[in-house]
């Protein structure tokens, strides 16, 4: 039938990718980055997103009585 072939095509496509992945997850990587490094880019990320946040919030209006026991 005509979808039988088309489906196994796209199992033949799909074994040729995994075997691909596989030989790519076999290969030594290169050095990665020191610890010391990722823990500092993880750190810097997290800092812009929280300021991110921050000016993506609008403020609500403070009533005189909060404001006056903010000090």
């Amino acid at each position: 039938m005509y979808g039988d072939e088309i489906h196994l095509w796209l199992h033949h496509i799909r074994a040729e990718r995994l075997r691909d992945e596989a030989r790519e997850a076999s290969r030594p990587h290169r050095r990665s980055r020191p610890a010391r490094a990722r823990m500092l880019r993880a750190r810097v990320g997290w800092t812009l997103v929280e300021v991110g946040l921050r000016l993506a919030t609008p403020r609500l209006p403070q009533s005189g009585l909060t404001a006056r026991f903010d000090h």
